[in-house]
């Protein structure tokens, strides 16, 4: 029989989004100005808003509709 290939998550999606974007901007800022510059900061923004979006969903005075 097989196993579900799942595992659990040691850090929220917040710090991975967070540390994604870090990693990323830590990798542009090393490079030329550019093409390969320019997806590496869009990916690290989209991260960014990504973990703003999950701050956003997960706050205490978010409330489901009626």
């Amino acid at each position: 029989m097989k196993r579900p290939s799942h595992f659990e998550q040691t850090l929220s999606l917040k710090d991975r989004l967070t540390s994604f974007a870090k990693e990323v901007r830590e990798k542009a800022s090393l490079l030329r100005p550019g093409p390969e510059k320019d997806a590496l900061l869009r990916k690290a923004r989209q991260a960014e808003t990504a973990a703003h979006l999950d701050d956003w969903a997960n706050s205490p005075g978010l409330r489901p509709p009626d």
